[in-house]
């Protein structure tokens, strides 16, 4: 009976806002990058394998199967090669209740540091101004049985841009809202009752499920990132010297102008077919392999393809690579780990990566720790 009111209860908050409105375009974007250097070294495929306090963004589902206390962060200057002043901050907190199933915090922050502002009829500087965006997340997860686990996060956001543009530049243009997640993970998948494997788990997570936030005007609202994610993980190797695992990852962000219950389906097609040729002729997306390849529709999906060996519990060498061909950022990601015991109790990890950044820099380079206990 407590399974079923678990289930229940996180499957009425999930859809509590399905039938908000939104349209194509998304804030606060910043919803949307993904935490930790161990993903980021895999080519943030990550969301069938988060064991840590990451998954609290990644899959809050994945929590469900943790039973230590967990606390995990990353501090980084993102897009550090360009910009001396946007930061990117997240700290996680993972906590098992026997009987009762996980719970967990986590807070995402990012500035985008200091700029100056010009009057309506002038271009001469009259003041500096701050922006940032913030947002906190609860989370509850259970395991419902002994390879699932069904989660959800909470997350309330504030979003402060900048001088506004009402009947004062001085008028500050901040919004909020709330958004959920709701994720899940199956480990060991199987294909009915013939074909099961074991090492291979699958995960999803839709995120950021709720109504527009507004900054000046309920006219001028702008949706959330609404964000499908599911993978695959499969381990090939686990013994008690090495341990190498393979990552798939695709995500996409459902954006169009239909209420989010039919948009979970149409943003999935509804792009197909509005390429025009040099001549102006509308180019068919399944006339060839090639047309479905490069369509506005497959090219709005965000690929993620990652591995990691893990040498004595000691050390991680990762690498993965990203194709996200709208945002035209792609590449190769590399990075590596170090665990550490402490006593018997504690558990410390750090993380570095290097990923693609896209068109401003090369590379990003993070770091993040992770404590268990």
């Amino acid at each position: 009976m407590k399974t079923k009111l678990t289930l229940m209860t996180i499957i009425a908050v999930m859809f509590i806002p399905i039938c908000v409105n939104a349209i194509s375009e998304s804030a606060p974007i910043f919803l949307t990058i993904e935490p930790g250097s161990r993903s980021g070294a895999m080519g943030h495929a990550y969301v069938a394998q988060v064991d840590d306090a990451f998954a609290g963004w990644w899959n809050p589902g994945a929590m469900a199967f943790n039973r230590e206390t967990q606390i995990a962060g990353i501090h980084t200057n993102w897009l550090g090669d360009v910009f001396d002043d946007i930061y990117y901050e997240y700290i996680g907190w993972n906590q098992y209740m026997e009987d009762i199933g996980n719970v967990g915090a986590n807070v995402t922050f990012i500035t985008y540091g200091q700029q100056e502002y010009t009057g309506e009829f002038s271009a001469e500087p009259e003041g500096v101004f701050s922006s940032f965006e913030l947002a906190f997340g609860a989370s509850y997860a259970y395991q419902f049985a002994q390879n699932k686990g069904l989660g959800v996060t909470f997350k309330f956001i504030y979003s402060s841009l900048g001088p506004g543009q009402g009947h004062t530049d001085l008028k500050k243009a901040y919004g909020m809202t709330y958004a959920f997640d709701i994720g899940y993970l199956h480990k060991g998948v199987s294909f009915g009752e013939f074909l099961a494997i074991p090492n291979l788990d699958f995960g999803f997570n839709f995120q950021n499920i709720g109504p527009n936030i507004v900054y000046q005007d309920q006219d001028q609202a702008d949706p959330l990132p609404i964000t499908w994610r599911m993978g695959l993980s499969y381990k090939l190797i686990d013994s008690e010297y090495s341990k190498l695992t393979f990552n798939t990852d695709m995500s996409k962000i459902l954006a169009n102008d239909d209420p989010i219950y039919k948009r979970v389906f149409t943003a999935w097609y509804d792009d197909f077919n509005i390429r025009k040729d040099e001549q102006g002729n509308k180019i068919d997306d399944f006339a060839s392999l090639n047309n479905f390849i490069n369509s506005v529709e497959v090219k709005e999906t965000v690929f993620g393809f990652g591995a990691e060996y893990v040498y004595l519990d000691l050390l991680s060498l990762r690498t993965g690579y990203v194709m996200d061909r709208a945002g035209e950022i792609e590449g190769l990601s590399i990075g590596a780990g170090i665990h550490k015991e402490f006593g018997e109790q504690y558990r410390l990890g750090i993380d570095f990566a290097m990923q693609p950044a896209g068109e401003l820099t090369e590379y990003n380079r993070t770091y993040s720790i992770k404590l268990d206990f």
